[in-house]
């Protein structure tokens, strides 16, 4: 499941050469999408390992489905990317033409004041978490939850 909105643009891609596997993405404009969604695919297919490519900005509408993976003990890896904010709400003031928004704007585009600990939110609603800020970390931990049944987040520091 793929909604990180901004910084997944090459995971399609990059991942054409996968073995098989079905590409879940978001339906539109929204955001909030992600984690349900993995969780609904994880519910249907419990022999199938998900991969819940999120944002940290999105993520935070629907943090809640961590719960809910833990609590069915459902095999999602959530692959978090921390760029600390809403980049793609960024972008939409660009597009409408805002070339330099005002403080206020600014700030309710910033989603480091302060730093949204996801490691934490994940622990605290039962999903094991960890933090990355390499390629060689992020292929460890993602090759440790393949491995290992049940829910685990992965933030990765962009």
């Amino acid at each position: 499941m793929d909604e990180a909105a901004t910084t997944g643009l090459p995971l399609r891609s990059a991942s054409a050469a996968a073995p098989p596997h079905t590409y879940l993405q978001l339906t539109g404009g929204a955001i909030g999408q992600g984690l349900p969604c993995a969780t609904g695919a994880a519910v249907a297919c419990p022999d199938r390992r998900v991969i819940a490519f999120q944002a940290d900005g999105s993520g935070m509408y629907t943090l809640q489905a961590l719960w809910t993976q833990a609590r069915g003990s459902l095999n999602v890896t959530t692959v978090l990317c921390n760029n600390r904010s809403y980049r793609i709400l960024q972008v939409e003031l660009s597009r409408a033409g805002v070339t330099e928004p005002g403080q206020k704007a600014r700030s309710l585009t910033d989603l480091s004041n302060p730093n949204i600990d996801w490691t934490s939110l994940a622990k605290g609603l039962g999903v094991p978490g960890v933090q990355v800020e390499t390629s060689e970390a992020l292929v460890r931990e993602l090759e440790r939850s393949f491995s290992t049944p049940g829910p685990m987040l992965i933030e990765v520091i962009l």
